[in-house]
């Protein structure tokens, strides 16, 4: 698979629900807004003409506040959803065209599912529920949990096989699902809320350890979050949810220092952005000084303590093969941590005051 090879494609896709749900389709293309149609016809815009391309081998977040659509889109992409309209593609093939054989084949398969609240058999053991899912795709039950093992290892449950999830804190039961989602070998795993229930220190434990896995195994992720810190912290790419429609969609960096619209400004003003933006981002490209080096990638909270001390408050940036590209001075770096003007997309500057207010 290519680099930049995309897993699943998405395109005008739409959901609404209701008994007339696909005569709503048209008002909607018509420019009917959400509070119209559910004034008007009484029917629920669930997703609104959804275009988005989700590469192969990386985190892709999907964010929004509650009501947004996030949760239904992310169940169109295993059709635990129907949609009203629309195509989903998945490495080139059709998923609404599946027949009910080979749609469950490609759940068994090619998709696995990490919920918010766990989803976890309490009749089964810990390592009965993480072998469920390759004893649902024929496998024995014997040989399942040999196989499976070696994931309870990887997220930290070894020594717990025979308890069962009433045993377990919350943080572990996720730690379960994570690993039934893993052990089916399915190269796409959808995370709806995966985190959301868990204390805020197990939270950033299970993100740090979803990071970790993924170096190792480059899955496709599609996870989705109401929170943006947990989404630029995860996230290769996001986008970003209001009313069913998708507002903007970029990495991180772009969401931070090139946001669309106003909402989006408001969803970032209270950011740590010496913890998000990398030097690359702001950088003087191809100018170099005679100091210390940082890669690239660098966030600009990480760079601080030796900008202010380096002779010419300057300091290079190269990429990962160390080559210099640029460099980066303080009054930069200062600028884009504590005075976050925004130029957006549309052409309108917005203004963070130091105030708060």
């Amino acid at each position: 698979m290519s680099k930049n090879e995309i897993a699943i494609s998405i395109k005008g896709l739409y959901k609404v629900f209701g008994n007339r749900s696909k005569k709503m389709v048209t008002h909607l293309k018509d420019g009917m807004s959400k509070a119209d149609l559910l004034d008007k016809y009484h029917h629920v815009l669930g997703l609104k003409d959804i275009n988005i391309d989700i590469p192969a081998h990386q985190i892709s977040v999907i964010m929004g506040l509650s009501g947004s659509g996030k949760s239904t889109l992310i169940r169109h992409i295993n059709r635990l959803i129907e949609p009203t309209a629309g195509s989903i593609d998945i490495y080139g093939e059709n998923v609404l065209s599946m027949s009910k054989g080979t749609l469950r084949e490609f759940r068994r398969h090619k998709v696995a599912m990490v919920f918010q609240k766990f989803g976890l058999h309490v009749h089964k053991t810990v390592a009965e529920n993480v072998a469920y899912g390759l004893v649902i795709q024929g496998m024995s039950l014997k040989k399942a949990k040999q196989k499976s093992s070696k994931w309870l290892v990887r997220v930290g449950l070894e020594g717990f096989e025979d308890h069962y999830p009433s045993q377990l804190s919350g943080g572990m039961q996720q730690r379960v699902g994570l690993a039934r989602a893993l052990a089916t070998d399915a190269d796409i795993l959808l995370m709806d809320e995966a985190f959301s229930a868990l204390d805020p220190l197990i939270r950033t434990d299970m993100q740090d350890i979803l990071l970790t896995l993924q170096q190792e195994l480059h899955k496709t992720i599609v996870f989705i979050t109401h929170d943006l810190d947990e989404a630029l912290h995860i996230g290769d790419s996001i986008a970003i949810l209001r009313d069913g429609e998708i507002i903007q969609q970029g990495s991180p960096q772009d969401i931070i220092l090139k946001p669309d619209d106003e909402y989006i400004v408001d969803f970032i003003q209270d950011v740590n952005r010496g913890r998000v933006i990398q030097i690359k981002s702001v950088m003087n490209k191809g100018v170099s000084i005679k100091g210390p080096n940082f890669n690239q990638n660098t966030v600009l909270e990480d760079i601080l303590p030796e900008i202010v001390k380096s002779a010419q408050q300057m300091v290079n940036v190269v990429n990962d093969q160390n080559q210099v590209i640029g460099s980066v001075d303080l009054k930069t770096v200062a600028s884009a941590i504590a005075k976050p003007v925004i130029q957006s997309n549309n052409n309108t500057n917005y203004t963070q005051s130091s105030s708060g207010d």
